[in-house]
This record gives C-alpha cells, sequence and structure tokens, in this order.
C-alpha cells in the first residue's frame, strides 16, 4: 500500500545505501506481521495502517535505531552526494590547475620552477579548503537542518503517517547529470578566473615566441572584484549542490533558486561597468594587431562591444529563464 510504501522509503533514505535493501524486506514483514496480529484476518483499512506505522515511531526515529544510535556529521541521507561532489571537486579543481600549469610552462619554459612551486602551493590552499572543506561545510549544515533540531522538535511529537512525502517518481527527479556538468563548468571557471585572468585575451608572438596578453578583462579593477566573481560562481555551485540534495521539485527550493538567481543578478549588474577591459580596442591598436581608422577597425571595436553587452545581458537573461523554468518543472511536478 502507497502509506506503507511512504513510510518505509522515508526509513530507509536515511540509512546507509548497503543496507536500505535488507532493511526494506525487513521492515514490510514487521510492518504485515504487526497488521495481521492487529486486523486477526479482517482487511486493514487505512486507519489501521495510520495506528501500526504510527506505533512504529517516526521514520527518522526509526531510521537512527537501525543506525545504531550513531550520529554522522554527513548522515547516510546525503553520503552518497557527499562523495560525489567531492569527488568532482577534487578531479575538477587538479585537472584545471594542471590545465594552468601546462599553458604557463609552454608560453615560459624558462619558469617552469616557480610555476611548479606555485601548482603545490595552490593545491594545499585552494583543493583541500575549497574542494573539501566547504563541500564539508554545506553538507553539514544541510545534514543539521534535515534531521536535527527542526526535525525533532516538530516531527516526532506531532507527525501523520498519511502525510509522508511519496515515493519520488524517477521519471519527475531532477536530473543529477545537469546538475553535475553545471558544477563543474563553475569550478572551472572559478579556478581559471582566480589563477590565470591575465592569459584571458589575445595572445602575442613576437618571432614565434609569446610576448604579451590584451586582456579582456580589466587588470586594473579585476583583483578587487575577483572576490564577487567567486560569490557569484558559488552561489551558483550551492544552488546546483541543493538539486542533489532535494533530489525533486519543489516550490521550497524553488524559493531558494529565486533568491539565489537573484542575488547573482545584482552582482552581474554592478559588475557590467567594471569588469570588462575598457582600453581593449586601443591596446590591440598600440600592439599593431589593428589599425585605426580601417574596416577591420571597425569591425572589432562593433564586434567588442556587441560581445561584452550581450555576454552580460544573456547571463541575466538566463538566471530569470532559470526560474520561471524551474516553477514550471516545480508546478508540474506537484
Amino acid at each position: 500500500m502507497e502509506m506503507i510504501d511512504r513510510y518505509i522509503y522515508a526509513v530507509t533514505k536515511r540509512l546507509p545505501k548497503a543496507q536500505r535493501m535488507d532493511i526494506e524486506q525487513e521492515l514490510r514483514g514487521l510492518i504485515d506481521d504487526m497488521l495481521d496480529t492487529r486486523m486477526a484476518g479482517k482487511v486493514a483499512e487505512e486507519s489501521d495502517i495510520r495506528d501500526v506505522l504510527y506505533e512504529l515511531g517516526h521514520p527518522s526515529k526509526l531510521a537512527h535505531q537501525y543506525r545504531g544510535g550513531k550520529n554522522y556529521l554527513i548522515g547516510p541521507e546525503l553520503c552518497d552526494s557527499y562523495v560525489l561532489i567531492l569527488k568532482i571537486g577534487f578531479i575538477t579543481t587538479v585537472s584545471a590547475m594542471s590545465i594552468i600549469f601546462i599553458i604557463q610552462t609552454i608560453l615560459n619554459p624558462l619558469n617552469i620552477l616557480q610555476y611548479f612551486v606555485d601548482y603545490i602551493i595552490s593545491f594545499f590552499t585552494i583543493v583541500i579548503p575549497m574542494a573539501i572543506g566547504w563541500t564539508t561545510l554545506g553538507f553539514g549544515i544541510a545534514e543539521y537542518f534535515s534531521r536535527g533540531k527542526l526535525e525533532n522538535l516538530t516531527l516526532q511529537k506531532n507527525w501523520d503517517p498519511a502525510k509522508l512525502a511519496p515515493v519520488p517518481d524517477s521519471n519527475k527527479r531532477i536530473k543529477r547529470s545537469d546538475s553535475i556538468i553545471a558544477i563543474i563548468f563553475y569550478i572551472i571557471i572559478i579556478i581559471f578566473l582566480t589563477f590565470s585572468h591575465d592569459y584571458f585575451g589575445v595572445w602575442l608572438f613576437d618571432d614565434g615566441q609569446f610576448s604579451n596578453v590584451v586582456l579582456f578583462l580589466n587588470d586594473k579593477s579585476f583583483p578587487s572584484l575577483l572576490i564577487f566573481i567567486v560569490l557569484l560562481f558559488g552561489l551558483n555551485i550551492f544552488k546546483e549542490l541543493l538539486k542533489l540534495i532535494y533530489e525533486k521539485w519543489s516550490y521550497s527550493l524553488i524559493g531558494i533558486i529565486t533568491i539565489i538567481n537573484t542575488l547573482s543578478v545584482i552582482i552581474l549588474f554592478s559588475l557590467k561597468s567594471h569588469l570588462w577591459n575598457k582600453h581593449f580596442i586601443s591596446e590591440l591598436t598600440q600592439e599593431g594587431v589593428i589599425v585605426k581608422g580601417s574596416d577591420g577597425y571597425s569591425t572589432v571595436t562593433t564586434i567588442w562591444e556587441q560581445l561584452t553587452f550581450w555576454i552580460m545581458m544573456l547571463a541575466i537573461v538566463g538566471f530569470i529563464i532559470d526560474i520561471i523554468v524551474s516553477f514550471i518543472k516545480a508546478r508540474k511536478y506537484k
């Protein structure tokens, strides 16, 4: 019956994955035995099932008993997602930093020792705190609010088995692959902008040797803007983490997405006039890449102005569309 399925799912999702199937069978048998004893051959009504489940106790309490009273910083319900994100963050960060190291070495082979030292230092100052520390902190907070004091104070004292959340339909769950791809993209952008923004531009070569870069970004203001850029992408990583944790669309998730996307739009608006290199065209002219007054000069100028404008506008529109699409999916799911 659906109420029993909901209850068993609510219990087993809080347990280690390796134990779920065995405990599901055990718990289903226990519930059947309790119903048989209670009904003495009569057909069980919904109220009888509710009473039996209520007698067993709140799903979180029963799951706690199955775990042997163990407490977790990251509980079994979130552990799989936590380990997955740790792997993604670690592999993506190391890969991005390795690519930066290779590019730097190719362009300036004489400085390979300095680049290698920077690579090792960055590994311990960036990979460990970002890929492990912040991920653990985020999931620890989620774990606290998902099974901590809020649940103990409200749910266990007055709960109704009939109001348990339904077992999620696999066709209506949030696609994990979409969130994983987004997280990888955001991490790569953060790493590249943090460690190699000075390579983000038009590369110039003199007699086949790398000589200079005409930057796309405003090199003078970028260091002070970096914290806001990291915050922007960090918020969106957090949004994708929540999708992995929630697993299905809900209005509470949409509310959080709306807040995060609104903050992202505000940050983008504040960065819009300070992010790009205002002297990009004049620096290209000084380097002899384009000649002022030529057709190429007009073409490059138009492309640069349109590109910098539409990148920001499309990003802003994308955040707004994300809110609308998420709301539609949540409504459709409900």
